[in-house]
């Protein structure tokens, strides 16, 4: 199902918004990881949001996960004073771990290794 235009733009508001709360509070909640929010996903109802974060500089990236989860209700009220003059009703905070640049490094590593045997191996034959 496609997302209306107002879930896009309550998405987008929240996700920038969102970034800032993190940046004024996360350290009281996750100390030095280092968290940005990349993704927000609205429900048609906007009475829910999954905000998908990006955590670095850290082992324990379910940890950070948990730790924001515990607070999510203080950091939906600073939320809601951010953009009150945007969004009436602030959703329900949902956090997930983003694992997508974790996952390019992964591949990007896995195809220069591929790269470097290829070339051995060519090398070799010679």
């Amino acid at each position: 199902m496609m997302e209306s235009k107002r879930q896009k733009q309550t998405a987008e508001i929240i996700r920038r918004h969102f970034g800032h709360v993190l940046q004024q509070e996360g350290t009281y909640i996750y100390g030095d990881a280092f968290v940005t929010v990349t993704k927000v996903m609205v429900s048609p109802d906007i009475s829910m949001a999954k905000i998908y974060l990006s955590i670095y500089n850290v082992n324990n990236k379910q940890l950070v996960i948990d730790k924001v989860s515990q607070h999510a209700s203080q950091l939906k009220k600073y939320l809601g004073i951010r953009v009150r003059k945007h969004i009436r009703r602030i959703p329900e905070l949902y956090f997930y771990i983003d694992d997508t640049l974790d996952e390019m490094f992964r591949v990007n590593k896995l195809l220069d290794s591929t790269l470097k045997k290829d070339e051995e191996v060519r090398n070799q034959d010679k």
